[in-house]
């Protein structure tokens, strides 16, 4: 099987930070976002393709840069396609089935079983599916015999919400649903192509594991949590010469001596903390600076920003080279 990544949207819930950097690059637990969402793959995937839009040079270069243990493509769009554009500009080469991955999913879920699941019962496709008590932000499926899904409806109001089980962003599909997309203009695959593919048997697959999408500063340091819960964040130690809890991931080249740390920190390449600062349910991009003493908690800092020294900053987000 092959697997495609949709890699679109401008990440406009994270500004300014992504002014300058694609969301997916963003380190959580110790790595980007987007290769935390590759790790989901099997290892016997014969190749990934990334449907890329905003930045798609950042992302070319840095998978060039530090390459998975998979074949990957980028495919790029010259504007933007939606979900079901950048499924169909990116398809060509598509294996018959194939896993389809949103780029800002945090999940645990097992996709050999999710394909198991469509071998077994056939039909067009195999959605995962997350329960979730706010339905608004995403597609809800209604969800009948043999969790055959019998409604979707994209974004609905909460009151017309068929269930609290949502699209979680993760599905296997045949071949042929690249078919009924429209060519040569933006589609919304959630609310255009979905519900006309009902009759040809959709099935949910519930996820039983942690779920959650990274799209907002909160829901970043949460999926960055659930990360570290998970195991997923590496040895998570806090460093030699520095104080405090944990679990941290500390990214080459960055300098922590004599600092501490709470909880469920990322501190990027040649980031500093400095002696006397302290950092908790934060990520630090790549040359940001904490200076001495200050205090830093739930924050995003930006490459080469800065706190200066003694500030107390919580709940922060800070652009290239901001400043606090």
């Amino acid at each position: 099987m092959k697997a495609l990544v949709l890699i679109g949207g401008f990440g406009t819930r994270l500004r300014p930070v992504t002014y300058t950097v694609p969301k997916q690059l963003i380190p959580i637990a110790g790595k980007p976002m987007l290769y935390h969402v590759l790790d989901l793959l099997p290892p016997d995937v014969e190749e990934v393709v990334l449907a890329t839009g905003y930045k798609a040079d950042l992302i070319d270069a840095y998978v060039r840069a530090h390459p998975p243990r998979w074949p990957v493509r980028t495919v790029s769009e010259a504007e933007p396609l939606g979900t079901g554009g950048g499924m169909k500009n990116a398809g060509d080469g598509m294996s018959d089935p194939f896993y389809l991955l949103n780029s800002d999913v945090i999940a645990s879920v097992d996709l050999r079983a999710l394909a198991e699941r469509q071998h077994d019962r056939g039909g067009i496709g195999t959605m995962t599916l997350a329960e979730v008590e706010d339905t608004k932000p995403y597609g809800v499926a209604a969800l009948g015999e043999g969790d055959r899904i019998t409604e979707f409806v994209e974004k609905p109001e909460p009151e017309n919400a068929p269930s609290h089980w949502i699209n979680a962003g993760i599905a296997v599909w045949q071949r042929e649903v690249l078919d009924a997309i429209p060519a040569g203009r933006a589609v919304s695959f959630e609310k255009e192509v979905v519900p006309g593919l009902l009759p040809r048997g959709l099935y949910g697959f519930r996820l039983t594991g942690y779920w959650d999408d990274a799209g907002t500063p909160e829901r970043l340091l949460r999926s960055q949590r659930l990360l570290f819960e998970g195991g997923r964040g590496g040895k998570g130690t806090v460093p030699t010469g520095s104080f405090g809890t944990g679990p941290i991931a500390v990214l080459p080249g960055a300098t922590v001596r004599g600092a501490s740390f709470g909880r469920f920190v990322t501190v990027g390449a040649g980031a500093v903390v400095d002696s006397g600062a302290y950092v908790e349910n934060s990520i630090l991009m790549d040359g940001a600076h904490v200076d001495r003493d200050a205090t830093v908690s739930g924050c995003l800092l930006g490459p080469r920003s800065r706190v200066h020294p003694g500030h107390r900053i919580t709940g922060v987000v800070l652009g290239e080279h901001g400043e606090a």
